[in-house]
């Protein structure tokens, strides 16, 4: 039934409970998993800083580093593991991918959903409503 599924991770309690899900439903139908986080560029300049200090500081690497830590456990348990690591906008980047990778299935976490983000814009309610492909919203506290 689903051969891709995307989801996206911000490292929340949130996103974790939604890769769960999506990792669960890779498995049980041999899909591919699609990982992604979306960073904003830092604001300093880190040229000519050692190496460790500017990937301290740079967004990029922290979400490199986020998405690496859940794919090295999640590749054990048999899922194909893609990660995806995109400067931008949350929603606009877990869409990209599903269009890029033909994803059969979205799994997004549901907070942002109800009160002034829900009004004002979330990633599940801007996914939900853009997706190219089937949304899956899971439940969080």
């Amino acid at each position: 039934m689903y051969a891709a599924i995307v989801v996206g991770t911000d490292g929340s309690e949130t996103a974790a409970e939604a890769v769960r899900h999506a990792a669960e439903l890779a498995k049980q139908f041999g899909a591919a998993l699609h990982l992604v986080s979306a960073y904003k560029p830092a604001a300093l300049d880190t040229r000519g800083l050692p190496p460790e200090v500017s990937d301290a500081v740079r967004s990029s690497s922290k979400v490199e580093t986020l998405l690496a830590d859940l794919s090295s456990r999640l590749r054990p348990s048999g899922i194909t593991v893609s990660t995806h690591a995109m400067k931008g906008d949350p929603a606009e980047a877990i869409i990209s991918v599903a269009s890029d990778e033909k994803a059969d299935l979205i799994v997004v976490g549901n907070k942002g959903m109800k009160g002034a983000r829900r009004v004002l814009g979330s990633v599940p309610n801007t996914v939900a409503h853009q997706a190219p492909c089937a949304v899956l919203i899971v439940h969080t506290r």
